[in-house]
């Protein structure tokens, strides 16, 4: 499973989340898009339209997940170094279908960063152990 996880503002808009998907679909064929919880409104229209299941994780999730990059700023608010890191971990290790214990993730493409900088997307996939 491949998993474009994203971050971003409540300032980005669509083009710009539909770039980063754009981009990271270059990479390789996506199987779902990943988001907080609070994201998910401004995220579902868009995987809607790429036929993508939208996996919402729960901000307490992605605290202390470890990611490739580090942002102060968000290490403060939420735990973690990337947002769109630890979405995109965290689902593609659990799967749109539920959690697996046998299962794990990594990352395959670090977070890039939109044009406007108000959002920013990663890829993960899961990997079994």
């Amino acid at each position: 499973m491949i998993v474009a996880g994203f971050g971003c503002t409540s300032r980005a808009g669509p083009a710009s989340l539909r770039a980063l998907i754009a981009r990271m679909a270059q990479h390789a064929g996506l199987d779902a898009l990943a988001c907080l919880e609070g994201r998910a409104d401004m995220l579902g229209p868009l995987a809607r339209i790429a036929g993508l299941p939208l996996i919402a994780i729960p901000v307490q999730a992605i605290d202390g997940i470890a990611t490739p990059t580090q942002s102060a700023r968000v290490l403060a608010a939420f735990g973690t170094g990337s947002v769109a890191e630890a979405c995109a971990l965290v689902a593609a290790a659990s799967g749109a279908e539920g959690n697996d214990t046998r299962a794990g993730a990594q990352i395959m493409v670090a977070r890039i960063v939109s044009q406007d900088r108000q959002a920013t997307c990663a890829l993960a996939r899961r990997v079994l152990q």
